[in-house]
């Protein structure tokens, strides 16, 4: 498919192949804890549940800053080769953190595999920093702060990830203000395992996209409001359906949310974990819902129109496409 494609929602630590972290745990001479990659190479879990706990087993042998900058430089060099012109990766301080890298030290791995992505491949990206719902707002408002000062010209946003079922996004209003007033695009997963509620309590924020925001549907008030105001959704069709949201793609609710004027891009979330590539969910989108080419063009237009990227880069970018 010759369709210039972008990204908005991509976990960095969830883009690592199977074979990368077999390489990274040998460099670090680390075990991958058993069951986490089955015999035929692919990260093995049966659903949700076992999900996050093959995802925690292959992410903790990630450690060094040569970690992660073989992580986005791989990754991007990948999304290249599909047509992929920009990428917006989702940052995890907490992790990196957890593992004892400063936020200097992980920051320059990021931007280095940028920079070796872009050299390589002439892709451009940028970093969304994410905070965790359910480790509080006392943990969010750190990452915030962390976040801003000193800033980092790759990271151009600030976003919460984590469980969405009992930590309301008001909790969190102090840190998305933080992110905000330092000049951070503003985004929030929320509508995927949580409902519409989830998602207007992610709008009360002042986010201009939601991570997932698929729920909406079910409330077509909000689907109208997401319209009205403008709202993106960073729309992951594969992984909904892998992970049981929607039990197929002929059910998943996209082709009604941007038939009802919501603004919609595609993005793989934890892609080698289904299975998946920027390029699949352009497929995804061409043969299960039926989108032409220039459909899927408009698609990329709304993700760079959306990006949090400098207003330079998002017009030569646009002109790509």
């Amino acid at each position: 498919m010759s369709v210039p494609k972008a990204e908005l929602h991509v976990h960095i630590e969830g883009a690592a192949t199977p074979a990368l972290v077999q390489r990274i745990a040998a460099r670090n001479g680390l075990r991958i804890p058993d069951g986490v990659i089955g015999d035929d190479g692919r990260f093995a879990w049966r659903d949700f549940l076992d999900f996050l706990d093959t995802y925690d087993g292959a992410t903790s042998v990630i450690r060094t800053g040569e970690d992660y900058r073989d992580i986005v430089y791989e990754y991007l060099v990948s999304c290249a080769a599909e047509g992929a012109i920009y990428v917006e990766l989702t940052a995890s301080a907490d992790h990196a953190a957890g593992v004892g890298l400063s936020d200097e030290e992980h920051l320059a791995a990021l931007a280095q595999g940028i920079d070796d992505a872009r050299a390589q491949t002439g892709i451009e990206a940028r970093i969304v920093m994410s905070c965790v719902r359910h480790f509080g707002p006392d943990k969010a408002r750190e990452v915030a702060r962390r976040t801003v000062a000193p800033p980092h010209p790759y990271v151009t946003g600030f976003g919460m990830g984590g469980d969405e079922a009992g930590f309301p996004p008001g909790d969190f209003a102090d840190a998305f203000a933080i992110a905000r007033e330092a000049g951070l695009g503003l985004t929030v997963h929320a509508g995927e395992w949580g409902g519409p509620d989830s998602v207007r309590g992610g709008l009360a924020l002042g986010v201009s996209r939601i991570g997932h925001g698929v729920r909406a549907i079910e409330d077509p008030a909000l689907v109208r409001e997401l319209a009205e105001r403008g709202t993106v959704l960073e729309v992951c069709p594969t992984s909904n359906v892998v992970l049981g949201l929607y039990p197929s793609y002929a059910e998943h609710p996209l082709p009604a949310l941007r038939a009802a004027g919501v603004a919609v891009t595609l993005g793989s979330d934890d892609p080698p974990y289904w299975d998946a590539s920027i390029g699949r969910e352009y497929r995804v989108a061409a043969e299960q819902f039926g989108f032409s080419d220039e459909e899927l063009r408009e698609i990329t237009r709304t993700a760079l129109r959306a990006a949090f990227v400098e207003e330079d880069v998002r017009r030569r970018l646009l002109d790509l496409v």
